[in-house]
């Protein structure tokens, strides 16, 4: 468009050879506004993608802050990220992560909101609602998750911008209430039964496993609990309601 705006301009005051000259300059303006565009795109829409080391060490900062939420160190919670390491990258790697595990679990400066805000901009939102089923896994190691570590997760969740909802789901998955199923599928006890098969749709959606499948295969089986959890809440509704 540019290019033959520049030419009837150049003719206007030029005539032919004015017209050309036109077209040409315009059409360089055209390419360099072009250029520049998809290098803009290309910056605002790409997700940076974080290193598997950072994640770990991230991940781990986040797992210390939970273990020590209610005030003592459960053996049985650094047992479960051991095995988790263990299953993720193998025994050795492992042991040379835990070491380092050991060091940042005996700081006491670790901030989740500045973890959070390194994340953010670099994991996809299902990777992040994958983080807090990890961290409430580690949590229920010891059979309950305590008041504390629920609070320091619920912190962790907003400070990765996690919806509410989304995040009272998964916390449904770990307490056992009378109407967990309901707060799983983020719906109201009072949802007609055309609701519930919506929600459920919805949250198999939101919580397949295909979701994360740019993680490692520990998170992956993870988000299949997950799934599970959801598909199991749907089944107790329809036993519950004669579905």
């Amino acid at each position: 468009m540019i290019k033959w705006f520049a030419a009837v301009v150049g003719y206007i005051l030029f005539r032919f050879p004015g017209a050309i000259l036109g077209f040409l300059v315009g059409s360089f303006i055209e390419a360099a506004m072009g250029k520049n565009k998809i290098s803009f795109t290309k910056t605002f829409t790409q997700e940076q993608q974080v290193s598997p080391g950072d994640f770990e060490l991230n991940l781990l900062s986040l797992s210390s802050i939970v273990i020590k939420a209610d005030g003592s160190i459960n053996q049985t919670e650094l047992d479960y990220v051991r095995q988790y390491f263990v299953s993720a990258y193998g025994k050795d790697r492992a042991n040379a992560t835990f070491k380092t595990f050991n060091e940042v679990i005996k700081n006491r400066e670790i901030s989740a909101q500045r973890i959070c805000s390194f994340l953010i901009p670099r994991t996809r939102y299902a990777s992040r609602l994958q983080i807090l089923h990890f961290l409430f896994g580690i949590a229920n190691a010891d059979g309950r998750v305590s008041e504390a570590e629920a609070n320091e997760i619920q912190s962790i969740a907003g400070f990765l911008r996690v919806g509410f909802s989304d995040f009272e789901s998964i916390k449904a998955m770990f307490f056992k209430t009378a109407d967990h199923a309901y707060t799983i599928l983020e719906i109201e006890k009072s949802a007609t039964d055309a609701e519930v098969k919506k929600a459920f749709r919805t949250m198999a959606k939101k919580y397949h496993p295909d979701k994360v499948q740019h993680m490692d295969e520990v998170h992956i089986k993870g988000a299949e609990a997950k799934f599970r959890a959801v598909q199991k809440a749907y089944e107790d509704i329809q036993k519950e309601r004669g579905m």
